[in-house]
């Protein structure tokens, strides 16, 4: 992917910090979905006092681009951290991971972590998720 590409994702995931909702842990994260058509969709982590119904910053990305129909994806960008200051990487949950694994190629879906535009890392779902359970394991 290239450098440019991976810095507008990351911009777009800190924008989204702002949006989160997180009165309980106060740890705000953003998440840019890049669509293999370049549409980018965009999540923020939404906290509920009841805990259970939280939904985290990428999976709001995804349902989002779902609901509207998209369900091929290249890259997610995540970002987060205390207070919505980036000091060290977000890393999706397992949940996260799976809903992943429901509509990405883990050999060639790209995560991006990130702490700014300069200071970021990418790794494969599959080394996220090494031994992911997904629909080609029901054929």
């Amino acid at each position: 992917m290239e450098k440019h590409l991976i810095e507008k994702l990351i911009e777009t995931a800190m924008e989204q910090l702002k949006f989160s909702y997180t009165p309980y842990s106060g740890f705000k994260v953003g998440a840019a979905l890049l669509a293999k058509d370049g549409t980018i969709y965009t999540g923020c982590n939404i906290e509920n006092a009841a805990y259970t119904p939280t939904n985290c910053a990428e999976r709001t990305a995804f349902f989002k681009a779902v609901s509207e129909g998209v369900r091929e994806f290249e890259a997610i960008c995540v970002v987060g951290g205390k207070d919505g200051i980036l000091t060290e990487y977000a890393v999706p949950c397992g949940v996260c991971r799976q809903v992943m694994m429901e509509f990405c190629d883990p050999e060639r879906f790209q995560v991006i972590l990130a702490t700014d535009r300069e200071h970021y890392d990418v790794y494969t779902l599959k080394e996220l998720l090494p031994l992911g359970f997904g629909p080609a394991n029901l054929k």
